[in-house]
């Protein structure tokens, strides 16, 4: 069975990414980087999502000797001047707790009218073969920012990222209604489509 390594060590990430890419691509063996005790962790010091998906795709690659897909995300808030951006995850601190992040966003935002809170999710995925050019894709989520957290379902910033054509937030969605829509599942469809 042909085999490729889902290059994260995020176990919500990559049990998002194994149930989108299982559905897709039947008869493909997903692994993660769990599976590969002393798998690096690159440093993410791209400048774009394109890049630092690249650089662990690559790395994952390079240390199992198989194919490997990696993927970086950020969310964009057009009244923050597109923070946190690129820096999403090391927002306040990479140890600072999802919950505190958004408090903090929030109060930056406290006093911002409805129509100035636009955000989008943003995500690049890479498809890494070693000896090989590697293939990026990319897709976006457009929303906005709550006025309060919502929601327990996906991770990260989703229970502040309201959703206007649905009346809720990214949180409130169920596992499958978030594949749909969301950034990381856009893009993977497209990268479903691309190793059919």
């Amino acid at each position: 069975m042909r085999q490729i390594v889902i290059a994260t060590h995020n176990v919500k990430k990559a049990g998002e990414m194994l149930t989108i890419l299982r559905r897709g691509i039947p008869g493909v063996e997903f692994l993660t980087l769990a599976d590969f005790p002393g798998a690096p962790e690159p440093d993410e010091t791209g400048t774009t999502y394109a890049a630092n998906s690249a650089i662990k795709a690559e790395s994952a690659a390079a240390f199992t000797g198989l194919p490997a897909l990696a993927d970086d995300a950020g969310l964009e808030i057009d009244a923050m001047g597109g923070e946190p951006g690129l820096y999403s995850k090391r927002f306040a601190g990479e140890e600072t707790p999802f919950p505190e992040k958004m408090r903090i966003i929030l109060e930056r935002l406290d006093g911002v009218p409805v129509e100035e809170r636009g955000a989008r999710f943003r995500c690049s995925v890479a498809y890494a073969v070693p000896g090989a050019p590697t293939q990026l894709f990319e897709a976006t989520c457009e929303g906005q920012i709550g006025f309060e957290p919502s929601g327990g379902g996906g991770f990260g910033y989703d229970p502040i990222f309201w959703l206007p054509s649905l009346g809720c937030t990214m949180a409130d969605l169920t596992a499958d209604q978030k594949h749909q829509i969301s950034h990381r599942g856009k893009v993977l469809a497209q990268v479903v489509a691309a190793l059919r």
